[in-house]
């Protein structure tokens, strides 16, 4: 079997094919800033982080010893985990906790210096931690809404719901909460958030794609949706979208727990399953 594993990029690649525009963006951007900021502008004296002088080992050492720095670094180079174990071969790598021995830090490190800059000023770099820090944290928070429901969908219904997956049409699709667990589906809940306006066509048909496919395979299933649209108002062109034989109830939630439990409840009654 040929290998065609070299025709794929990696993000050496990437990082080539936008260079010269990033560049001449980071100019403009900070001429920019630089002119309209220009009467709130001072020189300070502020710590710098030399890159240009370390060697790749001794950012092997600094990430061997400190692990918790290589989040940092990573995205001041704009490199996510997913490029580390395309490139690298390093695996389930944790950015944020990462448990790497001596020769990964070694590799990691070496893929690491051509791309982090000849400087760069210690607040900036924290800065940069912090922003990628709270982008995870929310992303985290969000996730953790979608668990809420199904913990309360759990609580107050008398039949057990667990992420499952199904066919139909020979494509897999997965439903976020399901019951019975094995066999033939009786109940098939998707739980979707849409934070923006303009997601809204798309969210809607990817919610009526799955239950038409849920009904081919399972003709008497029952499917129901969950929904989180800040846009109150306009939940009425959410229903008016999802208008089909296949979908049997919609419910809406917020992010408060009361919202949640509401919600929850409301479609178990309606799908004859609540305690």
């Amino acid at each position: 079997m040929i290998s065609l594993t070299n025709e794929y990029e990696t993000h050496k690649d990437y990082m080539e094919w936008v260079k010269d525009d990033a560049d001449l963006r980071q100019k403009e951007i900070e001429n920019t800033l630089r002119e309209v900021f220009s009467n709130f502008i001072e020189v300070r004296e502020v710590e710098v982080i030399l890159f240009s002088d370390m060697s790749a080992l001794d950012i092997a050492n600094a990430i061997n010893n400190h692990p918790a720095i290589l989040k940092t670094l990573l995205a001041s180079c704009n490199i996510a985990a997913r490029a580390i174990e395309r490139d690298l071969g390093i695996k389930n790598l944790d950015t944020y906790n990462p448990k790497i021995n001596q020769d990964n830090a070694k590799v990691i490190a070496g893929y690491l210096k051509p791309f982090l800059p000849s400087y760069i000023e210690l607040p900036t770099l924290s800065m940069i931690d912090r922003i990628y820090f709270i982008d995870k944290e929310i992303r985290k928070g969000k996730g953790q809404w979608e668990k809420k429901i199904v913990e309360n969908l759990n609580k107050n219904s008398t039949i057990p719901f667990n992420k499952r997956m199904f066919i139909s049409g020979g494509e897999q699709f997965e439903l976020d909460a399901a019951y019975p667990k094995k066999g033939d589906i009786r109940f098939g809940i998707d739980i979707k958030r849409i934070e923006a306006r303009r997601d809204i066509h798309k969210r809607c048909d990817e919610i009526v794609n799955k239950a038409e496919k849920l009904k081919s395979a399972f003709p008497s299933s029952k499917f129901a949706a969950v929904i989180y649209y800040p846009f109150i108002e306009e939940h009425i062109n959410i229903q008016n979208r999802l208008k089909s034989n296949n979908i049997d109830t919609i419910v809406f939630a917020s992010g408060t727990l009361d919202s949640i439990r509401n919600a929850s409840k409301l479609l178990i009654s309606t799908l004859g399953v609540g305690k």
